[in-house]
């Protein structure tokens, strides 16, 4: 079974509102959810490590979800180990005081990101589309993407629908 690993934001935490509603939405396509917990760590990096070490001892398919340190924390970790995808919202790329600051990773990947964001900027987001020929949805919000749940979980649905028809095909 793929488990779709969700890593939340600096200010936030493991089952916020935006992951209880994309953990739904999983759940209904038969992924299995699970939200880590990093609260205690202040560090970007940090909570890669954690991440990493999370993904190293699990077995089975694993999805990458993401937002805002969480989209950087899932997308540097996912260039370093087995994971199937990475969906990103509003990640924190190209930052100061973040370690990594060039992205290898180059599986499936879908970012939402708001126009208005006043935290992480919509430039970067962009720049990393462009480089890895990632899927960009734009949408009328600001960081938290308080006003876009329907629109990111609808997103989000169209995106995991693709590994479950991938699944599918190969058995």
């Amino acid at each position: 079974m793929t488990t779709v690993v969700f890593s939340h934001g600096k200010e936030s935490g493991p089952w916020g509102s935006k992951i209880k509603s994309l953990a739904d939405v999983a759940t209904a396509l038969g992924f299995a959810v699970q939200s880590i917990d990093y609260q205690d760590l202040a560090s970007p990096d940090a909570r890669v490590e954690r991440l990493a070490q999370y993904i190293a001892s699990y077995e089975g398919d694993v999805i990458l979800v993401g937002s805002s340190m969480g989209g950087y924390v899932s997308l540097v970790t996912a260039a370093s180990t087995a994971v199937k995808g990475a969906f990103l919202l509003a990640p924190a790329l190209w930052l100061p005081g973040y370690d990594i600051q060039h992205y290898d990773f180059d599986g499936p990947t879908f970012i939402v990101h708001g126009w208005q964001d006043d935290i992480t900027p919509m430039s970067n987001t962009q720049k990393f589309a462009e480089q890895k020929q990632a899927q960009l949805l734009c949408v009328r919000d600001g960081h938290r993407l308080s006003n876009s749940n329907d629109i990111m979980c609808n997103a989000f649905h169209f995106w995991l629908q693709s590994f479950v028809s991938t699944t599918n095909r190969l058995r």
